[in-house]
């Protein structure tokens, strides 16, 4: 968490640091837990409808990062996290593509 995520967000940059990075971390179990039951559903329509909304929160948050990165309190200018961010959108995007190609 050396990036200071939740000063970037509306709501958890009014809290103070300590409150809000534990409101961010907080937040990351269970959107963890749903989205992996989610994506390995035995229910083949809910896991493609659950890896293209993975795929697509890949490519949106790439795009959100490109637009708050002249935020004040951005503070994503690493290589790594350059590359994590950018290269998982475009992860996000390659799946798409192979999904309009290769429908299940």
């Amino acid at each position: 968490m050396p990036n200071h995520e939740w000063r970037v967000l509306p709501l958890l940059r009014l809290l103070e640091d300590s409150v809000g990075e534990w409101v961010f971390i907080a937040m990351h179990v269970p959107l963890f837990a749903v989205l992996i039951g989610l994506i390995a559903s035995l229910d083949k329509r809910i896991r493609h409808r659950s890896r293209l909304g993975v795929a697509g929160f890949l490519v949106v948050h790439a795009i959100l990062h490109a637009l708050f990165a002249s935020h004040p309190h951005y503070e994503f200018h690493s290589v790594l996290s350059s590359l994590l961010i950018y290269g998982a959108g475009v992860c996000g995007m390659g799946y798409f593509l192979l999904a309009v190609r290769h429908p299940e």
